[in-house]
């Protein structure tokens, strides 16, 4: 991520605004892979990482001073995005390096992450003549400001930028927010990881029974953790086994509060049963 690492916003490009949009109504779903990726042995992300529009007033002018910068180590309560800022600010003095912010949904502008491609399997003369070390830059995913930046290049401006950031963020017109979306589109419903841990779920809540019952110190429970993840397979196991979608959280928000708040339609019909 050495280049783009900050952007100033060009509050009259109605494209970016767009974009900024794009990325609050998906945020979920970037939010259901980092979760996975926390409970991974082997780490799958080379890059997980959320964009946030910083500002404070300049004495100088009537605008503030806008700089949009990246967080990582992001966490999600449902309601606030949560991570520490890993670029060092153009102009902004309100604001440093490691600092820690919870921002609502609605005021990121971006989201990102990457993971490896599986390269593509090759036939006849020209599975001879591959070659087998050759590895494919990590596939970007989300990345929507980015995307319209690289719109507005040539075709060796983008080649130059892809270059710099080494991953593939293929079709600016074509943008993919999940792992394998085209050749899985069933991954839009539900994380694949969610329907392979079933059985294994089950195991753990039979024999972990309070793990079923417990919240934590602001009220959540496993299956709002799940819920707001948007794991489908996994809120039906702690539902068979006894979960109680009547728990509330110490802001008052049930499961069902928060898959309504997401827009999960594939989770909502199940907790409203």
């Amino acid at each position: 991520m050495s280049e783009n690492k900050i952007f100033f916003a060009d509050a009259a490009d109605p494209e970016m605004s767009k974009a900024y949009k794009k990325a609050q109504e998906t945020f979920k779903y970037f939010w259901r892979e980092q979760s996975w990726e926390y409970r991974r042995i082997i780490p799958a992300l080379s890059v997980s990482c959320v964009k946030v529009a910083f500002s404070q007033e300049d004495p100088s002018s009537d605008s503030p001073i806008v700089e949009h910068m990246w967080i990582n180590d992001i966490h999600f309560d449902g309601d606030l995005i949560k991570g520490y800022l890993i670029n060092q600010p153009n102009k902004l003095t309100n604001i440093e390096v490691g600092d820690y912010v919870e921002i609502p949904v609605n005021e990121i502008s971006d989201w990102l992450f990457a993971m490896p491609q599986r390269a593509k399997k090759t036939k006849g003369l020209s599975k001879l003549f591959s070659s087998s070390s050759e590895s494919l830059p990590p596939k970007a995913y989300g990345g929507f400001t980015i995307q319209k930046m690289r719109s507005d290049m040539s075709p060796a401006e983008r080649k130059a930028h892809d270059n710099a950031w080494q991953m593939d963020f293929g079709d600016f017109n074509d943008i993919e927010i999940v792992y394998e979306q085209k050749e899985h589109p069933e991954n839009l419903v539900e994380h694949p990881m969610s329907r392979n841990m079933k059985e294994e779920l089950v195991k753990f809540v039979s024999e972990n029974p309070d793990e079923i019952t417990g919240q934590d110190i602001n009220g959540y429970s496993m299956l709002h953790a799940e819920t707001i993840a948007g794991n489908l397979s996994s809120v039906e196991v702690i539902l068979a086994a006894g979960g109680d979608k009547n728990l509330k959280t110490k802001s008052g928000k049930t499961a069902l509060d928060f898959a309504r708040q997401l827009n999960w339609e594939h989770i909502i019909p199940v907790l409203e049963d």
